[in-house]
Formats: C-alpha cells, sequence, structure tokens
C-alpha cells in the first residue's frame, strides 16, 4: 500500500515563494500539508509519516511546460528522426534505414521530421527527387525542424492530389518550378495538407504517447501543453481521457477554425479537468519561422529589399477570432514569431476589447515572441498579454538569426529582461518536438543567452538563474490560470515535485544544463526516478 505522507527534509528546499528556503516540507495525499521547521511538522504529521533524507539535493516546484505540442512529440517516435542530418546523403540513409527497420510496405505514408536547410551542407530544403530515391515505393513528407514547412516526394504529391493548377491557400505556398509542383509546402499550404496524412494507429499512438509522457516526466515536467488540438486529435484525447492513463497533466488548445465541433467533444474537460486531460481555450497562427524566413517583419530581411515574410490572416479574420475568445471567456494563444505578427495580434486584440466591451481577463499568450519589439512592450503589459519565449532559439539559431535579421535585431530576440523590467509576466517555453522539452537548457540559455558557435547574443536581455526558474514554474501556473494550484512549494497546493541534484542558483550559470533532474513527483506520487 503506497505511503501517502512523506516529510522531505535536509536539501534546498526552493519554494519560489517570498521565502525562498524552507527547511522541510509535509506532503499528505496529493497537496502540501505544511512547511516550515522539520520539528513542528513531525509534529503534525501521523505516525506513518514517510521521512526522505534529501542528502543534500534540491527539491523545488515541478516545470510547467508553457508551450508544445504533446501529440507531435508523441508522434515522433514513428518517424524518421533528421535532427542530426547534415547533408542529403544523410537523409536519404536515415529514411531507408527506417524502412528496412521497421519493414514499412510499399504504398504506406512515411513521415520524417527535424531537418532543417541551414545545417546541410547543401543549404538548401531536401527535393522532391531526392526522396524519390529514398523511398520510391512510398508517399513521404519530411517536415523542417520548426514545423512550418515540409517537402513530398512525388508519389505524396499525387496521393495529396496537389497539381500545377492547384492555388496557393491564403498565408501559405506552393512551391512551382519550371511548370511542375516541387514538392515543397510552406506554412497554411504545408499545415492543411499534413492533416490529410494519416496518422498511426490508435494502439500506435497510445503508446507512443505513454512513451511521450515517460519523457516530459524524465525533464521534471508534470504539466503539459498540447498546442494544437485538430479534429484528428479528438478521438485520441478521449481515449485517453477514459483509459485514465495520463499520470501528469495536459493543456489543450482548441483550433479556433472548428471551435463549435471541438467544444462539443470535450465538453466535460473545458476549462477542468477530466483524469488529467483540460481544454484550456483556443489556438491560432499568424505568422511562420524566423530560422525559415516565414516570420512576419515590419522591415525586410536581412540582404532583402522588400521580402518581409506574411501573415497567415487578415486584421478582419483575427479580430473576429479574439471577439470571440473574449465574449466565451476563452484564453486564446497566437503563434507570433516576426515584429509585424506581434503588432498585429496587439492591436486586433485591442480593437476586440474595445468593441465587446469585455472586461474578461483571458490572458491571451503571443506564442514565442522571437521578435516582440521594445516599442511593443507597454501595450503588451496593459492589456495583459503574456508573451511565452522560445529563447532556446538563441542557442539553436542564434548564428542563423545573425544572417537573417543582421546583428543589431539578432540580439534583440526573447527580450526577456525587457519585459521583466516593465513587470510583465512571461514565460519560457521549449516548442518540442521542435527541440526537447528539456527546462534545464532552456533556463541555461535564458541565463547565457550564447549560440552554437559560442557568440554572445543579446547579454543584456539575460536573466538571473532565478527569474528564469520562475519563468518555468510560478509564471507558467500564472499563465495557465493554476496559481493557486501550481507553481510554488505552499501549503494548500498540489505536490508537484523535482528533485534536482544541484541547486539552480548555487551553480556557476554555465553549468545549468548539466544538472539532473532525480525524481519527478506528481501529487505527491513519483512518477519519474533516475
Amino acid at each position: 500500500m503506497t505511503n501517502n505522507e512523506k516529510l522531505y527534509f535536509n536539501g534546498d528546499i526552493l519554494t519560489l515563494e517570498d521565502e525562498l528556503y524552507a527547511e522541510a516540507v509535509l506532503v499528505k495525499d496529493s497537496k502540501i500539508y505544511k512547511v516550515g521547521k522539520k520539528d513542528d511538522l513531525l509534529k503534525v504529521a501521523s505516525e506513518n509519516v514517510e521521512i526522505i533524507d534529501l542528502q543534500g539535493k534540491t527539491l523545488m516546484p515541478s516545470f510547467i511546460d508553457a508551450h508544445s505540442h504533446f501529440s507531435g512529440y508523441a508522434n515522433s517516435y514513428s518517424q524518421v528522426n533528421l535532427a542530426e542530418a547534415v547533408s542529403f546523403d544523410e537523409i536519404e540513409d536515415a529514411i531507408k534505414k527506417f524502412i528496412k527497420k521497421n519493414d514499412i510496405p510499399a504504398g504506406k505514408w512515411i513521415q520524417a521530421d527535424g531537418y532543417d536547410q541551414n545545417f546541410l551542407a547543401e543549404k538548401i530544403h531536401p527535393t522532391k527527387e531526392l526522396l524519390d530515391k529514398a523511398a520510391p515505393n512510398n508517399p513521404v513528407v519530411v517536415k523542417h525542424k520548426s514545423g512550418h514547412m515540409g517537402v513530398l516526394n512525388s508519389m505524396g504529391i499525387k496521393e495529396l492530389g496537389i497539381t500545377i493548377d492547384t492555388p496557393n491557400p491564403e498565408g501559405g505556398v506552393i512551391e512551382h518550378k519550371n511548370g511542375e509542383v516541387t514538392g515543397y509546402l510552406e506554412e497554411n499550404a504545408f499545415v492543411n495538407y499534413l492533416q490529410e496524412i494519416p496518422i498511426p494507429s490508435t494502439e500506435e499512438f497510445f503508446a507512443n504517447f505513454l512513451k511521450a509522457q515517460n519523457a516530459y516526466a524524465s525533464y521534471g515536467i508534470t504539466t503539459a501543453q498540447e498546442g494544437m488540438v485538430v479534429d484528428l486529435l479528438a478521438g485520441l484525447y478521449q481515449y485517453l481521457i477514459q483509459s485514465n492513463s495520463l499520470k501528469i497533466d495536459v493543456i489543450g488548445y482548441l483550433d479556433i477554425n472548428n471551435a463549435e465541433t471541438l467544444k462539443e467533444k470535450f465538453a466535460n474537460c473545458l476549462q477542468k479537468y477530466d483524469n488529467h486531460v483540460k481544454m484550456g481555450g483556443y489556438k491560432t497562427f499568424l505568422d511562420g519561422s524566423p530560422q525559415g524566413r516565414t516570420a512576419w517583419l515590419r522591415k525586410p530581411y536581412e540582404g532583402e529589399e522588400t521580402y518581409c515574410a506574411y501573415g497567415t490572416q487578415s486584421d478582419e479574420e483575427i479580430k473576429d477570432k479574439l471577439e470571440k475568445a473574449l465574449r466565451e471567456n476563452m484564453q486564446i494563444l497566437a503563434h507570433c514569431n516576426g515584429d509585424k505578427a506581434c503588432q498585429q495580434y496587439i492591436e486586433q486584440y485591442k480593437l476586440a476589447k474595445e468593441e465587446t466591451g469585455s472586461n474578461n481577463d483571458i490572458r491571451p499568450v503571443i506564442v514565442h515572441a522571437q521578435l516582440l519589439s521594445q516599442d511593443q512592450l507597454d501595450e503588451v503589459k496593459a492589456l495583459n498579454m503574456i508573451p511565452s519565449f522560445f529563447v532556446a532559439h538563441v542557442y539553436h539559431w542564434g548564428d542563423i538569426h545573425i544572417k537573417n535579421f543582421g546583428m543589431e535585431r539578432a540580439r534583440k530576440i526573447s527580450l526577456l529582461k525587457s519585459a521583466q523590467d516593465k513587470g510583465i509576466f512571461y514565460t519560457l517555453h521549449q516548442d518540442a518536438p521542435v527541440i526537447e522539452p528539456d527546462m534545464l537548457e532552456t533556463i541555461w540559455c535564458a541565463v547565457n543567452r550564447i549560440t552554437k558557435n559560442g557568440v554572445s547574443l543579446g547579454e543584456e536581455e539575460r536573466i538571473s538563474p532565478l527569474d528564469a526558474l520562475k519563468a518555468v514554474t510560478k509564471n507558467a501556473a500564472y499563465q495557465y490560470f493554476e496559481e493557486d494550484i501550481k507553481g510554488t512549494i505552499k501549503e494548500g497546493k498540489l505536490a508537484d515535485l523535482v528533485i534536482l541534484d544541484k541547486n539552480i542558483l548555487k551553480v556557476e550559470p554555465m553549468e545549468i544544463k548539466d544538472i539532473q533532474v532525480l525524481e519527478t513527483i506528481k501529487e505527491g506520487e513519483t512518477i519519474f526516478k533516475k
């Protein structure tokens, strides 16, 4: 029988409350029962309490994932991983090995994910011809690491019914060259056709979800996000709820383009949990990817005279969606990387508030906010919008951003310190499966701001380890309207905890990413142990 009363002591217990450290914590059932001196807690504990000596390790609130695609991460277990590929030859080899290893029959779709043309020897996107060679008997899609573009082989183009006469959707591109479809799709064209590709069987997907859950827990995460719930995922999430298989909380955001159908399907978990699943609001996209040069800018990309990329929706379309969210008191998340996309979101949200007359505080989230600019921060603060920064871009693509935007603009990606100085609540995320949901790497990036090539990028926007820690715990709980139950170690809150081998606040800043997650605890129960 599980002992549901535990007393933790003899380590660095980081509460993230005003009194930063505590001597001991008493957990009863699923919650923090008392925080204080060990002797005082022993007086209120039962005789069956389990005494846990931390032996100098660090106990703190578990990490809260402010933005990722949980199902996308799960699905990556059924895809060819191209993250390490540095040439066309390696892409071809990885696809061929995947087909052989998994005994893929002819005609079955193959999905590959994680390439980035910036890091390929050829410096261009994979070609249809390369993919035809890699998989002559299967339709193939390879997805860019950003999730905003990709390439189909000839069979894939045919399967999806794309021809030279197929028009570009608004906010998307189907590339043509020399009178034929090249297979390269961008933004809305890519996203729309991706949803037509068959997904793995329910059994396979279910097994992958459990693997994904274990991976998130291994990174110290007890609350994850499903960044966009489309109709295709509805059955899978209903199955997850009914099977009661989740140990971590997953908060989903419904595709606002199909809001009413999805709300009906998830009526039991709208803004409340049902077996660890909650639908927290709506999601929409306003632009693309900075490393893919589709983030919508106010000034042209470096080396371009006029090209600023493009938005995916008209002002009227986004304002209608924001008005809907305000009227229904539903939070909305909008993907915005470029400063022009951020500007559209800010302006249309302000107008939507004025036109609806709504006082609902829906805490709209600016997802990624890569090029959110200094001159936009006051409005963000006034409207109580929450930038969720993908600050790990500094490390993973900072060198690419210097090429795409020039040093001056690249230094200003992810304005963490500027947002903090304005008193803006902000969070940090990894956008898994774009990168691993590794919170410690993200904290390291926020504190150090170093690129892969060792360039210091925007050191004036560095934040302290404590502030970075709050962004992935306390602030993330606030983003989810869960500040009363998560994010700090406080009496009455859920016992969502993580034990680390070292204290983030006491190691050298460059060593933060080497800290190990030893144990993850969800509502008092251990769900991961190293």
